[in-house]
């Protein structure tokens, strides 16, 4: 007989992380371990994980910081939670910016570009929120259910979810003859 102690998720917790890359790592920290401590499963935590990064590294990237602070002087909001229903849902909260949260299509040598095409294939949902006050929030659904013992498996078509297109269904590039020539 195995005694199973069901332990309880914090219900919520926020920081302020400074806009930059400084408080990215200690965000990440922080949420790993009170999420592990939760008993979320390691394969959800990873997603999220994943998720918090992607979305302050856009959040310094594109927008202002909160209130009134100068780019790299002020801070934007993490926050993550499971709800009652067990969704565990991410949000970064920044000054808003020049542009709307939007996935983009980099081109195959790009350096950057796919922080939300990973969102979008890791995440059950996600979307943005505006306020009176200026304030751009992106949130995640990372995973609708925690406590499903399948929670987090969704990475066996991962890299086909988010990765560029092969060589082979590019109708007209054939290298062959790029070498035509050199006969």
């Amino acid at each position: 007989m195995a005694l199973v102690v069901a332990q309880e998720v914090p219900t919520s917790s926020s920081m302020a992380v400074p806009h930059g890359p400084a408080g990215v790592g200690e965000a990440r920290h922080r949420m790993r371990e009170q999420l592990r401590t939760g008993g979320v499963s390691e394969a959800v935590i990873d997603d999220a994980v994943l998720i918090l990064s992607e979305l302050l590294s856009n959040a310094c990237k594109h927008g202002r910081p909160l209130g009134d602070a100068l780019a790299g002087d002020g801070d934007v909001r993490a926050a993550w939670r499971v709800d009652s229903g067990g969704r565990l849902v991410v949000e970064v909260t920044d000054g808003g910016g020049p542009t709307r949260p939007a996935p983009a299509t980099p081109s195959v040598t790009a350096h950057g570009g796919r922080g939300l095409n990973i969102i979008t294939a890791l995440a059950d949902d996600w979307g943005v929120r505006d306020d009176a006050r200026g304030e751009v929030t992106v949130w995640v659904v990372v995973h609708a259910d925690v406590h499903d013992p399948d929670a987090g498996c969704r990475r066996d078509d991962f890299a086909s979810r988010v990765g560029a297109p092969s060589v082979a269904s590019m109708p007209g590039l054939d290298f062959a003859d790029a070498f035509d020539d050199f006969d």
